[in-house]
């Protein structure tokens, strides 16, 4: 039951809010309609997006639903370092991948999808693991931001949760059917305006409203000491740690990530990214802040559920007008993620599962998009029905970030390295997966020489992301130097400690297994990849004499030389 206390939105003004809001970017979507569309610009907007459009874009789908509840559940749980622990990590992982996005952008120009570039570099099986863990990831993703719009819907109107839900899917679907990734490019700049003007004036009123620092000052008593410290080792281990490993697999591979890659001018990557990390860092760490200062006052969250944090901190501080500014900035958010897992997903289906695998490489374009569109219906009717479950919104997050841990080490090295096989890529995938599920769910005991194990192959993972990140700007040598030196000097510290944190273990165990198995399995490889074939098998598929070649990989003999782009 909700405490009568809160203040709510009437049933029609709720209605309005809603209905103008999602009727408006419909009427958006519209102006960019096509009678005749064109597959590549349904995907990706034929790869020519401008800045602008670009960065905004960017900013708005990495500001999601977990943004403002995971965020605030953080700075509940964890107090005054909770913020900086989601907000900051979350921003650094935008600039990380641009280096990469660059090398990607440059060995296949015409790309849809990652998993498209992995067919062409490895073949089907690689293909499709990519391709899967991508469908999985934004079908969970979607579910979140539905369980955000019940959650926000439930506590500040007299609907329910389920007619919160049913009204964000059908008004995310309705703009976002026709047009696809142009239209969700477009509403993301609305959206983010929107978002950035009322974050401005709601997060001051809130926190004027609940005592400003005079109530910080007197209710610091509340506090456990690690709450209070803004070093917290607590903070650091449970939540900062875990989902810094998280959301760099996030980077990687997430879709609606790569597809604003792919979209994008190739000459605007870089500043179209780092834009996207300040903007996202500026906001979600002061949205993190509404769930320290609910942690300050001594808020309990309603029905002992996280999610609700945000929307009865809104409840609570805000005036009426103040509370439907703060309805279109939470619907604004889940929305612009919602429409771009949509975009992602039927862009998986169209390239990866009927482009490249059910059409044999021999696509019809009216085909392509008659499965798109499919594919965001049904994605939209079980995004609804999984989001009934009501999971936390952080534990989601985390876990996902974690599984796709697995995959990021075979993918970015695969475009650096001439030795990586199919074999390779699949069998280390695999094999961290299966450990990782191990570990995270303590399918046998982790202790005594299993615990052991597991440590060890989570301190290869932690130099393995740590390695990772020096590679994304300098030079091979100086990643590996950096990569050995934590793992030696962590070993010490892991081994007998990291068994007692099941979340990082487990989520750097994936990175480790899967660096040490694709590194052993291709350094015995005779075969050498011939990284031009890329651009020629990864086209556009809105041409006919731009059809893409045979998908099996070809391999030069180890004597070849490797090309100057390698």
């Amino acid at each position: 039951m909700q405490e009568a206390a809160f203040f709510q939105l009437s049933t029609s003004t709720t209605l309005l809010l809603l209905f103008g809001f999602y009727g408006a970017t419909f009427l958006l979507s519209l102006l960019i309609g096509k009678k005749k569309e064109n597959v590549d610009g349904y995907m990706v907007s034929n790869n020519a997006v401008g800045f602008g459009l670009s960065a905004a874009s960017m900013i708005a789908t990495w500001i999601w639903a977990a943004s403002f509840y995971a965020s605030a559940t953080s700075g509940y749980k964890y107090g005054l370092s909770g913020p900086i622990h989601y907000g900051l990590w979350g921003a650094l992982m935008i600039m990380f991948i641009y280096p990469f996005g660059k090398r990607f952008r440059k060995l296949a120009p015409k790309a849809h999808t990652l998993a498209e570039v992995i067919q062409a570099r490895h073949g089907t099986s690689s293909q499709l693991i990519m391709a899967g863990s991508n469908l999985i990831g934004s079908c969970i993703s979607l579910m979140v931001n539905f369980t955000a719009a019940g959650a926000l819907v439930s506590i500040l109107s007299p609907l329910n949760f389920i007619q919160g839900v049913l009204i964000a899917g059908l008004g995310v679907l309705s703009y976002t059917l026709w047009s696809g990734f142009r239209a969700s490019v477009m509403t993301d700049f609305a959206q983010l305006i929107a978002m950035i003007l009322a974050a401005v004036v709601i997060i001051p009123i809130i926190f004027i409203n609940a005592g400003g620092t005079d109530m910080l000052m007197t209710n610091m008593s509340n506090l456990t000491d690690q709450q209070s410290d803004f070093f917290s080792t607590k903070a650091l281990l449970e939540q900062g740690a875990p989902y810094f490993v998280a959301v760099l697999a996030y980077a990687i591979g997430n879709q609606t990530i790569a597809q604003r890659l792919f979209a994008v001018r190739e000459d605007l990557i870089k500043s179209t990214f780092l834009t996207a990390t300040i903007g996202y860092g500026a906001v979600v760490i002061g949205l993190g802040m509404l769930g320290m200062l609910a942690l300050f006052v001594g808020l309990v969250p309603a029905n002992g559920n996280m999610n609700n944090i945000i929307p009865q901190m809104a409840s609570t501080y805000l005036p009426p007008f103040a509370i439907a500014l703060f309805f279109i900035l939470v619907v604004g958010s889940l929305s612009s993620t919602a429409d771009s897992d949509l975009s992602a997903l039927s862009s998986i289906m169209m390239t990866d599962i009927y482009g490249k695998n059910l059409a044999r490489g021999k696509p019809d374009p009216k085909r392509m998009l008659w499965w798109g569109r499919a594919t965001m219906i049904v994605a939209t009717m079980l995004g609804v029905v999984f989001a009934s479950l009501r999971l936390d919104i952080l534990v989601m997050l985390v876990f996902v970030g974690a599984l796709w841990g697995a995959i990021v080490f075979p993918v970015i090295i695969s475009f650096y390295w001439d030795r990586v096989t199919n074999k390779a890529f699949t069998t280390s995938v695999i094999c961290a997966v299966a450990l990782f599920t191990v570990s995270r769910f303590q399918l046998i005991p982790i202790e005594g020489a299993v615990a052991v194990f597991f440590e060890i192959c989570a301190s290869v993972g932690a130099g393995v992301v740590v390695g990772l990140m020096a590679f994304a700007f300098f030079n091979r040598k100086i990643a590996i130097t950096v990569g050995v030196a934590v793992i030696v000097g962590s070993l010490p510290f892991t081994v007998g400690f990291l068994r007692d944190y099941a979340v990082l273990l487990s989520s750097l165990t994936a990175y480790g297994v899967s660096a040490m198995v694709c590194t052993a399995m291709s350094w015995r490889s005779n075969e050498r990849f011939d990284f031009d074939l890329l651009a020629v098998r990864v086209t556009s598929f809105h041409t006919d004499e731009n059809e893409a070649a045979p998908v099996k990989p070809a391999f030069r003999p180890a004597a070849d030389p490797v090309p100057s782009n390698a």
